[in-house]
């Protein structure tokens, strides 16, 4: 089955997907290059403190933009090496635990083991405003990008990511992707990575580390060393806020991230950017060298690969499935939530059987969805009532089972009751429907607006307040033009009966420029 990476790139807009015989694996877009300062994540800063705040053990940090950065007291935190240790034997005992027994599932990313070291708690005791102060300089690292209104959250604990290794300068650590399964291949990465770190350092073997030789690790080490050194080097003579290094751009980091050993080639539909890759895969990505190819023909190189298809649907609430069922995906600030319907789907068999082979196809794309959207934080997904014990135990090892294919990290707890499934999948980045689209400035994003026949009772109810105030004065009424058309239609009785009442003259007046929520009520007096 040919793999192939597709790169699409249209003025200031970067675009690339994983194809697989013709199914998308993976799609990442990028229009920073429009925000050339943009805090981009793997970014490091030399940033000054603006506010302690105790209360929530967190901090703001200046690092040169409009928003402030946000430090939480874990990311603030960095442990004296004794605690480093301590924390490297915690993690040995928690995995040993979650091995022999646990209610949700962890599929984690490639990188777990360094999550795992950061977001657990040094020192339980610390608080943020012993060790941190208002206008202190300190150097931090973007661990995930803005968020609609929400600045950068950054972190001090410093990683820099190479082709098959992650080195921390400030962590003393050696771990091997999770991803990475035999556990022979395991002890020899360490074995290797052991005897390349010097004392006080980390190192982590990324999951396309496997299989590589000690001399390849070592050169990825080397190189990322030399980085970090320059880093140190430029703050010598710089004060805060300053940027101290800019990791690779998006299409460097969509080649570095997501291109494997699988992938037979790889197709750029610009020139400017294939002597970009070229240059990249020469230095880094040998085995893919004479694998890039120019795109010449006149069909763009997304809708010839189906590629387009696939982001309508993926910026769509409603998602049909080749059986006739649907998933409905509604992205909120808060939660993520997901519903299975049977649809036009009627099965051949029980109802049972339909139910079943409805969530079993809902399944793979709600996986595939998740990963193409981008979505994080909490998700909740509804899959149809199952009476069986065992069908709902199939749903929900295919679930884990197609989150495998997700490079980010995700945490499932199993189906209840009532057939929901509460997971939480990580976020570093904007959703595609932020990048791609934003709220209806006709309802502001709410998705619904009053109908008209409630405008037209708060219209009846508002003019019977003004008629009662003017006495007998005339009355106009400025509407949309459904609301004026109602008015003085099905509800003319009621404007008649509020002429006779009260002695009142009124005109309905329709306005094309009023939002269907929209009325003005004038009285004129005599």
């Amino acid at each position: 089955m040919a793999k192939e990476l597709v790169i699409n790139q249209t003025h200031n807009e970067s675009r690339v997907a994983l194809i697989e015989s013709g199914e998308m694996l993976d799609f990442l877009i990028d229009r920073s290059s429009t925000l050339k300062d943009k805090p981009s994540v793997g970014n490091i800063y030399l940033g000054r403190v603006l506010r302690v705040l105790p209360g929530m053990q967190s901090a703001f940090v200046d690092i040169g933009f409009e928003r402030a950065a946000f430090l939480y007291v874990d990311d603030a935190y960095i442990p004296t090496l004794d605690e480093q240790r301590e924390m490297a034997k915690r993690i040995e005992e928690k995995e040993r635990e979650e091995a022999r027994a646990s209610l949700s599932k962890t599929i984690p990313d490639e990188l777990s083991s360094l999550s795992e070291t950061v977001d657990m708690k040094y020192r339980p005791d610390i608080k943020i405003q012993d060790f941190l102060k208002e206008g202190d300089e300190i150097l931090v690292q973007i661990a995930k990008e803005p968020i609609s209104t929400k600045g950068p959250r950054v972190t001090r604990h410093i990683t820099l990511a190479g082709r098959h290794i992650v080195f921390m300068p400030f962590i003393e650590h050696v771990g091997v992707s999770r991803r990475i399964e035999s556990d022979e291949e395991r002890d020899r990465l360490k074995g290797i990575l052991e005897s390349i770190k010097p004392e006080g350092k980390g190192i982590i073997a990324r999951t396309v580390a496997e299989g590589q030789s000690h001399k390849t690790l070592k050169s990825d080490y080397s190189l990322l060393v030399k980085i970090w050194k320059d880093v140190q080097k430029k703050l010598e003579k710089q004060k805060a806020p300053y940027e101290a290094h800019r990791d690779l751009n998006f299409i460097q980091r969509a080649l570095r991230d997501i291109t494997d050993e699988d992938v037979d080639s790889i197709v750029v539909d610009s020139k400017s950017v294939q002597k970009q890759v070229d240059k990249f895969v020469s230095k880094y990505l040998p085995n893919m060298k004479g694998k890039v190819s120019f795109y010449e023909q006149d069909i763009p190189v997304f809708e010839h690969y189906g590629v387009d298809i696939e982001i309508e649907r993926a910026i769509s609430n409603k998602v049909y499935l080749k059986s006739g069922g649907s998933i409905n995906i509604d992205q909120t600030e808060a939660l993520v939530s997901i519903d299975v319907n049977t649809g036009k789907y009627v099965g051949r068999k029980t109802l049972e059987e339909t139910i079943l082979r409805t969530n079993l196809e809902a399944v793979k794309e709600i996986a595939y969805q998740l990963r193409v959207r981008n979505c994080g934080g909490i998700i909740i997904i509804d899959f149809i009532d199952m009476e069986r014990e065992e069908h709902r135990e199939m749903v929900f090892t295919s679930l884990l089972e197609a989150l495998k294919k997700d490079r980010a990290k995700t945490n499932v707890l199993p189906i209840s009751g009532f057939g929901l499934v509460e997971m939480t999948r990580k976020r570093t980045r904007d959703t595609l429907t932020r990048v791609m689209c934003e709220p209806c400035p006709y309802c502001e994003g709410t998705g619904q607006v009053k109908s008209v026949t409630t405008v037209c009772y708060e219209v009846l109810r508002e003019i019977t307040k003004t008629v009662k105030r003017s006495n007998g004065a005339q009355v106009s009424v400025f509407a949309h033009p459904e609301v004026s058309a109602q008015l003085t239609s099905e509800d003319f009785e009621i404007i008649e009966a509020i002429e006779e009442n009260f002695g009142a003259q009124l005109v309905i007046r329709a306005d094309n420029s009023y939002h269907i929520e929209q009325y003005e009520i004038f009285a004129h007096e005599d």
